[in-house]
């Protein structure tokens, strides 16, 4: 376990993965005080969008969000600071203000609880750091002790650090068995190292709680490294399990191709070698059809809609989508849902939010949280129109 002070900090701008635009960048705020926040104002939506939406508060360059058994919302910042919030949004306390390398689309990511938070306490982060070789992903946890995570120890790091500031990707999700997580780990803009198994690049990796690699045994075998549990993903922004068990995951796709994936273990998802999309500088891609080896996404996107956050629906409020993906849409301005029956998916609806969404979490009431990207960012509550 590396120590939490040994940590590189930076503070720079965002580039979005292929919207071809760019973030803003973001701060770390040095004050653990709670701030107040402008009184949430409600909007009603026209047309064929089924949710009224209620903006509850506003971040600099927000990352992802959870939420705590008591209503609560724990929110990174991409500069480096997690915040503790009030359920109403009211208050926002800096529960914890975390050195990391922010330039590009580095920072702060995924914050998510422990399976046993009720009795431990622990939460899980991911994060950008510098190191030896260049810069990577890193998981990272600690416990929530009053209004404070405290006691941050890095558990795992992607390997091998390389260049540029791109690709970390950084999402967790919990197994349903409580004893796994799984990590993604992005490609870095780099290609190859998605089809390399001696790297965690460009793969969904599992790993024990402690984050001890637990990847798929078959790839083990095969000289990949331990953690891997798929491998030839690009920049995976979403993962979830459903009810079922099933883990969906979500990528960016290169000029084209954003996917929705079913990941099996042991599974080569073809990137670089296949994808539906192209390069940016128009050289093609062969397609997934070519190679019926190669696992193909359940569901792809050209134009993209650059997904961001993902979740699995539970249908409390939108009992008519229960068991479908939501996920944030970065260069479409859109929620988009994915409709799923069993194994397979199809798309579904996908409604304008005229900014960029980065993240997408269910409440506690089964209201749809969206966070919007950038400086300024809003976070809006979505409920049922009456």
């Amino acid at each position: 376990m590396l120590p939490f002070h040994a940590l590189i900090p930076a503070a720079m701008m965002l580039v979005a993965c292929n919207s071809g635009g760019s973030d803003a960048p973001g701060t770390v705020s040095p004050a653990p005080t709670a701030t107040p926040t402008p009184t949430p104002t409600a909007t009603t939506p026209t047309g064929g969008v089924p949710f009224a939406t209620r903006e509850v508060a506003t971040f600099n360059a927000p990352w992802a969000m959870t939420f705590l058994p008591d209503g609560r919302m724990l929110v990174t910042e991409k500069g480096g600071t997690l915040l503790l919030v009030s359920a109403d949004g009211s208050q926002k306390t800096t529960a914890a203000t975390i050195p990391v390398d922010s330039a590009g689309q580095g920072g702060l990511m995924d914050v998510i609880l422990a399976p046993d938070f009720a009795s431990s306490r622990r939460v899980y982060l991911s994060y950008s750091v510098s190191g030896n070789g260049g810069k990577g992903v890193a998981l990272a946890r600690g416990v929530l002790d009053g209004n404070r995570v405290t006691g941050i120890s890095e558990l795992f790091r992607a390997t091998p650090f390389v260049s540029g500031d791109g690709h970390y990707s950084g999402r967790i999700a919990f197994a349903p068995d409580g004893q796994h997580l799984f990590f993604t780990n992005g490609e870095r803009q780099k290609f190859d190292p998605a089809q390399d198994p001696k790297a965690t690049l460009g793969k969904v990796l599992r790993l024990t709680l402690d984050g001890q690699p637990a990847g798929d045994p078959g790839l083990t075998a095969k000289g990949f490294h331990p953690a891997v549990w798929s491998y030839g993903h690009r920049n995976l922004l979403g993962i979830a399990f459903d009810r079922q068990g099933n883990l969906w995951e979500q990528e960016m796709g290169p000029k084209g191709g954003d996917e929705v994936n079913l990941i099996v273990a042991g599974r080569n998802y073809g990137y670089p070698l296949v994808s539906e999309g192209d390069h940016y500088d128009g050289r093609p891609i062969p397609r997934h059809s070519t190679r019926p080896d190669l696992e193909a996404p359940k569901v792809a996107w050209n134009p993209v809609i650059s997904p961001g956050g993902l979740i699995v629906y539970s249908g409390k409020l939108f009992p008519q989508y229960a068991g479908d993906l939501f996920i944030g849409g970065l260069s479409s301005e859109a929620l988009v849902r994915v409709d799923v029956n069993g194994t397979n998916a199809t798309k579904g609806d996908q409604w304008p939010m005229n900014a960029r969404i980065r993240e997408v979490e269910e409440g506690p009431d089964g209201a749809i949280w969206v966070l919007q990207d950038g400086s300024n960012a809003k976070l809006l509550k979505l409920t049922p129109r009456s």
